[in-house]
């Protein structure tokens, strides 16, 4: 689980007590996930006084492995690095043209590449959630663009207390400028403001979870390298201040909450007496289930994520649990407009053989042309003279989850096809970047030949959206004491990082329904 520097090793800090919940538990408020909202949730409902038990499917990741280290490195997937997969599935699938997948054991690792008819999702697995596994880039949304990300909220609320609160809580800082301006780690974001500002476009800093200090540090040589030894895409070792050093060590001081890593949510349904009766298996490390069990519930908080939680929602409308979900759930589904593409600089202007892997800049150019890119590493330890970037666009496409009856699957209708509109605005940047510099983008990232990483999204939003699926504030109107707190709850595209937004809505959402509801 969580990791911080003590002697040069990662150790775990503190967290509240793991322990496999017991068949036949009754519980007062029962949370499906420890990620942003889940983790919100948990802490505002233990402080009000209330009893709270965490269902987690992923591991805790609080046990070195044989390295010494929790997580693995980026350039060097292992066992720990995907769930359950027996080959890597890399977002930057190739490199020069040969693919770097490689085979792995089986094993409930940290990143669920979860895929589906047309599009990867990529997806934290373990106590902490996607806090584990992305790049930390906190972005409060600009004001302007508020209403079309979240209609039916009052942005007064939101830019005043809890978007001020979340910052707090997760530790937000913007790079330091003047040591931006020398550290070697960062040349490739330099040229990347070099390159965009020639082509008349917007360069701004991106607030961050990381320990500023600690990656000086790093860049010093005085202690263990984390970002700027390639950590990210499997977890972060020392310096990201991920949910693990944030939420659940103030979760774990209130003494009223336990986690079960390793458990899976299958049912939720309404028990006799009153409350949930909840359905979960406990899973092996090898995805095998160990056992079933059956606990009864006060009070359900969905938080497993957009995908997570709407898939699971779906099925329990459709399979007649329950079956007076109104009709907007799975509905609304976006990917944050995600694509990822790269340009071929200049042999005179190389990128650096040292990055940083997390991101400290984008380029604006979300008014004109519906995209903002972030200035993105390419850590591989050799000179690429590459520009590497992950677009966030105003893709207006949304798809729906629905319930499969012959493979008793939940699908998603998403088309590869929908990235165009994505890839459009993208190009609203990038071409005329190249046109200005008289460079090419690259081809061998994403496949042979092959321009755009138009399969995946590391934001997914929607599913079960606010005001829609739910009230305004996320409570199952059918069924009392059912609540919706993650990412499903946004509708598609938040025009930057998710994650603050995410975080911000549930400690709304949860200071009113403790505030009413309890």
């Amino acid at each position: 689980m969580a990791s911080a520097s003590l002697g040069g090793r990662a150790v775990a800090a503190p967290r509240a007590a793991d322990a496999a919940i017991s068949n036949g538990s009754r519980v007062s408020a029962l949370v499906i996930g420890s990620g942003y909202g889940g983790s919100v949730a948990a802490l505002r409902l233990a402080q009000a006084g209330i009893d709270v038990h965490v269902i987690e499917m992923g591991m805790a990741w609080d046990t070195p492995g044989a390295d010494g280290k929790i997580f693995a490195n980026t350039t060097s997937p292992d066992e720990r690095s995907y769930w359950l997969r027996t080959r890597t599935k890399q977002p930057l699938s190739h490199f020069l043209g040969f693919p770097i997948d490689r085979a792995i054991p089986r094993y409930t690792g940290i990143l669920d590449a979860e895929e589906f008819g047309g599009i990867t999702v990529y997806q934290g697995r373990g106590v902490g959630g996607g806090s584990l596994v992305n790049g930390g880039m906190a972005v409060t949304p600009k004001r302007e663009n508020f209403r079309a990300i979240l209609p039916s909220v009052d942005p007064n609320e939101m830019y005043d207390v809890y978007y001020p609160r979340a910052n707090a809580e997760l530790g937000v800082r913007t790079i330091d400028p003047a040591w931006f301006e020398t550290a070697e780690c960062y040349h490739y974001a330099r040229v990347g403001r070099k390159q965009a500002q020639r082509s008349g476009f917007p360069f701004v800093f991106v607030p961050d979870v990381y320990d500023w200090d600690y990656m000086k540090q790093e860049q010093a040589g005085t202690v263990p390298r984390s970002a700027l030894g390639g950590e990210l895409l499997f977890g972060n070792n020392y310096g990201k201040k991920s949910l693990q050093k944030t939420y659940l060590p103030q979760i774990a001081a209130t003494g009223r909450v336990t986690i079960s890593p390793l458990h899976r949510v299958t049912s939720v349904t309404p028990a006799s007496g009153g409350g949930y009766t909840v359905v979960i298996e406990q899973l092996t490390t090898t995805g095998a289930v160990s056992s079933a069990k059956s606990v009864t519930a006060d009070t359900v908080f969905f938080a497993a994520g957009s995908v997570g939680t709407s898939k699971l929602l779906v099925k329990l409308k459709a399979t007649g649990a329950l079956p007076n979900l109104n009709n907007e759930i799975g509905k609304g589904w976006g990917d944050n407009g995600n694509v990822m593409c790269g340009r071929a600089n200049h042999i005179w202007e190389p990128t650096g053989c040292l990055q940083s892997s997390i991101p400290t800049a984008g380029i604006d150019n979300w008014a004109a042309g519906g995209a903002f890119a972030e200035v993105a590493p390419l850590p591989t330890g050799i000179e690429t003279w590459a520009s590497f970037y992950l677009a966030i666009t105003r893709n207006p496409n949304r798809a729906q989850f629905t319930w499969n009856p012959s493979t008793r699957q939940v699908d998603l209708n998403w088309q590869t096809a929908w990235k165009r509109a994505g890839i459009e605005m993208a190009k609203s940047i990038f071409d005329r970047i190249n046109a200005k510099e008289g460079t090419i983008y690259r081809t061998d990232l994403f496949g042979i030949y092959k321009i755009w990483g138009d399969h995946l999204t590391y934001h997914p939003l929607g599913g079960a959206v606010l005001n829609k699926a739910t009230d305004n504030y996320g409570r199952i109107a059918e069924y009392p004491g059912l609540y919706v707190i993650d990412g499903a709850l946004i509708p598609g595209n938040t025009s930057v990082n998710p994650f603050v937004t995410i975080t911000a809505l549930a400690e709304r959402n949860i200071e009113e329904i403790v505030a009413n509801d309890f």
